[in-house]
């Protein structure tokens, strides 16, 4: 799914000009033409990242950046301004902006700066990093000591079987594992049951991780078995 960035200004012009930008470049993009329309809009339909104009009416940028970090909202915002001087500046990073662009501003270098930003956002944390026990592949996290499921930002409960056939995909992305491989793993060796059982979970858990829209994860290779690979 696109990225979705929220551009605050209220020069019809700028918020034009981004806006066209970023669509070429794969983003969604929301447009807010002041503070107030700003908070409303952020939690209305939370952002991956923020375009911030710093001098607007009534509720100014810093405002508006102050609110965000107040409400313990990490999310990326950029400051857009004319103001260029280094007390401006500094203000700005100290209130809680991630980066600082001075009008005028050259287009490339600002999409630079907002995919660094995005990077950093995805990137998982260290202390997630070094927990043991949980597995990641693309957008799909999986806590096998909690039993928790998610990807992206939704949740996904899952059946004890689903859990172990989820667990042992993320456990080999990329390899291809057998049906009787999977079969002996979740139900044993000596599973009398229904032939297509297999079959009936994987597709249990496509239906739950692609509910959002997403792309599969879970390919069959025909006359072999499954693979987890984008």
């Amino acid at each position: 799914m696109p990225q979705r960035i929220l551009v605050v200004d209220d020069d019809a012009k700028i918020t034009s000009f981004l806006r066209r930008a970023l669509v070429l470049e794969g983003y969604e993009v929301l447009v807010s033409n002041g503070g107030q329309e700003a908070l409303r809009t952020l939690a209305e339909s939370p952002p991956d990242l923020m375009i911030l104009d710093l001098m607007m009416p009534e509720i100014d940028g810093l405002e508006v950046c102050r609110r965000v970090r107040a409400a313990g909202d990490e999310l990326p915002i950029v400051m857009l301004t004319a103001r260029d001087t280094v007390a401006d500046r500094v203000h700005g990073l100290d209130i809680g902006a991630d980066d600082y662009i001075v009008k005028p501003f050259a287009l490339e270098e600002l999409l630079a700066r907002l995919r660094a930003l995005l990077r950093r956002q995805k990137a998982p944390k260290a202390d997630e990093e070094a927990r043991p026990g949980l597995l990641r592949y693309a957008d799909l996290q999986l806590d096998t000591a909690s039993r928790e499921a998610r990807r992206g930002d939704r949740n996904i409960d899952l059946t004890a079987k689903e859990f172990e056939l989820l667990n042992l995909f993320m456990s080999h992305p990329r390899q291809v594992l057998t049906r009787d491989n999977l079969m002996e793993k979740v139900w044993g060796y000596d599973y009398t049951g229904e032939s297509n059982v297999l079959e009936v979970y994987v597709g249990y858990l496509r239906q739950k991780l692609e509910s959002g829209g997403e792309p599969r994860l879970i390919q069959t290779v025909r006359g072999v078995g499954y693979v987890l690979k984008e």
